[in-house]
Formats: structure tokens, C-alpha cells, sequence
């Protein structure tokens, strides 16, 4: 009996390390790139304490890691640095649910060429 309970609490523990470590935003998403650019619109909100809290909403076109045009839109909480390249993580082809910044060096190939033409 010893041996099952103390089983039990193993896989108890193992399963909120796993809940606390993964973050399922990123997890299995396909990953597609960005180069930064003007926000398309600035979402106003105004919280109960007369608080303003300002969201940037961005369409543009991103590149998939063989250069594949793909439509995307995205929010972020601050305006996002100009130029700056973003590796997006997208679920069913273009729904955006979180994003990272990266160095161009990061980026493949035929999505570089891409992200240039794009210019």
C-alpha cells in the first residue's frame, strides 16, 4: 500500500511540474516570421479605475520557414520596436498565440528572402 500512495504522489508532483513548466501557447504551434512594422490599430480600454490600458493590433503578411506567405494578426500590450523580427507561434495556419523576438540569424533561409522582398 505504501508502494501505490507513494506512486500516486510521484505522479501527482511530475504532473504540476509538467503544468507549471509548459507553456501551452507555444507548445506544437508551427512557427512563422515577422518583420515588424507600424501598428494597424490602438485599442483603447478603460478599466474601472478610469485606468487606461492600451492593446496594438498588427495585420501583416508573415513567411513560414519555406518562405509561404501566411495572412496574420496579433495584439501585444506595449508598441512593439519597429524593425524588430518575431517569430510568431500560430495554431490552424494563422491564428497567433504568442510570439518571441529573434536576431535574423535565427531565421531560415527562404523566410529571410522572403522578409527582404517584403521590404
Amino acid at each position: 500500500m505504501k508502494k501505490i500512495g507513494a506512486v500516486i504522489i510521484l505522479l501527482v508532483v511530475a504532473a504540476v511540474v509538467v503544468l507549471m513548466t509548459v507553456d501551452f501557447n507555444r507548445f506544437g504551434k508551427d512557427n512563422v516570421y515577422v518583420e515588424v512594422v507600424e501598428p494597424t490599430e490602438v485599442e483603447e480600454d478603460r478599466l474601472d479605475n478610469g485606468e487606461i490600458m492600451e492593446r496594438y493590433r498588427y495585420q501583416q503578411t508573415a513567411f513560414d520557414e519555406q518562405g509561404e506567405a501566411v495572412e496574420v494578426e496579433f495584439t501585444a500590450g506595449k508598441e512593439l520596436r519597429r524593425g524588430a523580427y518575431l517569430m510568431l507561434y500560430v495554431k490552424n495556419e494563422n491564428e497567433v498565440t504568442s510570439y518571441d523576438e529573434v536576431e535574423w540569424e535565427e531565421i531560415t533561409a527562404d523566410a529571410q528572402t522572403e522578409l527582404e522582398e517584403a521590404r
